[in-house]
């Protein structure tokens, strides 16, 4: 764990820890964190297309794991507020999680799904739910390719908890790295963010409360954002066209 500005930056082991205390000492349901983390990636998506996600196409690229359900519930939320969207995932709809695989049928049949890397180029927007912070190593394929295609694209682009293919511990690229516009990450920073080298790569950065319990951060020792007064919070500073927005944050503090 490390420090900076009053708020506590946590590893990728850390992080674990959390979570596992959060549903096995505290009963948060997953399912639970996973809609809380979706809705608040929804909403910076939203924020990021100028308050307005309506009539505009947006892709989601979705893992087989906790991070590609963020993905799909961020993709139901989207549809239903109205955006054009389309989920890319990162292999056959079988090989998903029970977990992921269950928000897939919740998106129903509002969106298009499909299988591998796609075209993104005729998107407004894509949301990057393919690997969360439990990935190390060089991304395989098919998600490898994926984050090619998205970077090529040059699309504006969310990651969800960390850019996939971004270590969260140490903030080193692997091969390929996902270049986000901005990054929602989910209950606290990662220590990766520190690190110089993963700036390009997470962009603007926001911590959202997904309802991880006050005493589980007590337990571990971490200050986590005041979320008492907003769900997201602001830790890097926004874009001049982001902050034309009129969705309400709060910035962090730093020295």
């Amino acid at each position: 764990m490390k420090s900076r500005g009053g708020l506590s930056y946590v590893s990728a082991e850390e992080m674990a820890r959390i979570d596992s205390l959060a549903i096995e000492d505290y009963h948060v349901d997953v399912l639970s964190l996973m809609e809380n983390a979706g809705v608040a990636s929804a909403i910076v998506a939203r924020l990021m297309l100028g308050g307005s996600v309506r009539g505009k196409p947006v892709a989601c690229l979705v893992g087989k794991g906790n991070n590609g359900g963020d993905g799909l519930v961020a993709a139901r939320h989207l549809r239903n507020w109205g955006a054009e969207v389309t989920v890319f995932l990162s292999g056959r709809a079988e090989e998903l999680r029970d977990i992921t695989a269950s928000q897939l049928r919740a998106v129903g049949r509002s969106v298009q799904v499909e299988e591998g890397a796609g075209d993104f180029a005729g998107f407004e927007l894509l949301v990057d739910a393919m690997l969360g912070y439990n990935s190390k190593g060089n991304p395989r394929e098919p998600i490898s390719s994926m984050i090619r295609r998205a970077n090529e694209s040059r699309r504006r682009t969310l990651a969800i908890d960390i850019p996939s293919g971004l270590d969260p511990t140490t903030g080193e690229p692997y091969e390929p790295c996902l270049v986000a516009e901005a990054t929602i990450t989910l209950a606290l920073p990662k220590t990766g963010f520190l690190n110089q080298l993963s700036k390009r790569f997470v962009g603007d950065l926001f911590v959202a409360d997904i309802s991880i319990p006050e005493e589980v951060y007590k337990r571990m020792s971490v200050k986590a954002p005041d979320f008492g007064a907003e769900q997201i919070v602001r830790v890097v500073q926004l874009t001049e066209r982001m902050r034309k927005a009129p969705v309400r944050t709060k910035p962090a503090r730093h020295p």
